[in-house]
């Protein structure tokens, strides 16, 4: 993952089990976001967390620096939740999936379906209700974490925005982005950021079958 550039993370529970079974839970993986800031700070534009999956949206300073992060942040996690419920093996599902965002409108559509996540599974009535996502966090006077502007302003009607409901397309354009780890934008600035990062295998339409390679009979 390189600088500068805007990036979808998510990560799943392993087998998909719910992680956070209490307010307090939710509390003490923001408390580890903070100390992860401490130990090196990663721009976070939005987040979100759900029972059994987090999303972040992050604008590295340095190319490693997700990674190293995000290694700290659920390895520290995991220890500690085995400590607390008693139990071990893998918390969560493995290494997150991460999908770079065209920073334009591609990049605030990702971020509505970030911040509007809790909405869409109906765990409130409005997104800035949910009290462990970035809406919330924007509009509060004393968030419970600090993130980093945004490089792409956000209409002063953010708020409505965010709890209307996306369209059938957007929500599969984000999740087949994020899932394969596809480039979000423009085509030709997808296939300019797949071929940079060697992804080009993500651009494969579902179902579409691979190219025979040469001598090989189809």
């Amino acid at each position: 993952m390189y600088a500068d550039q805007c990036y979808h993370v998510l990560n799943r529970a392993n087998q998909k089990a719910q992680i956070f079974h209490s307010p307090a839970d939710y509390d003490a993986f923001i408390r580890l976001m903070s100390r992860a800031q401490e130990q090196l700070e990663l721009p976070i534009l939005a987040a979100c967390l759900m029972p059994n999956h987090v999303h972040l949206v992050v604008r590295p300073a340095a190319d490693r620096d997700v990674t190293r992060w995000m290694h700290w942040l659920f390895t520290t996690h995991s220890r500690h939740y085995n400590d607390q419920y008693e139990r071990v093996g893998h918390v969560w599902q493995g290494r997150f999936k991460a999908s770079v965002a065209q920073c334009d409108q591609h990049l605030l559509t990702v971020v509505r379906y970030v911040e509007r996540n809790a909405l869409r599974a109906r765990l409130v009535d409005k997104a800035e209700d949910w009290r462990w996502g970035s809406l919330q966090w924007r509009l509060a006077a004393r968030p419970a974490f600090d993130l980093t502007p945004m490089p792409v302003a956000l209409p002063s009607w953010w708020r409505e925005y965010v709890n209307q409901p996306q369209t059938a397309t957007e929500l599969a354009e984000i999740r087949a982005s994020v899932n394969k780890q596809r480039p979000f934008g423009d085509p030709e600035w997808v296939i300019e950021r797949a071929l940079e990062a060697d992804l080009t295998q993500s651009l494969a339409e579902p179902g579409r079958p691979r190219k025979p390679r040469s001598g090989t009979i189809s």
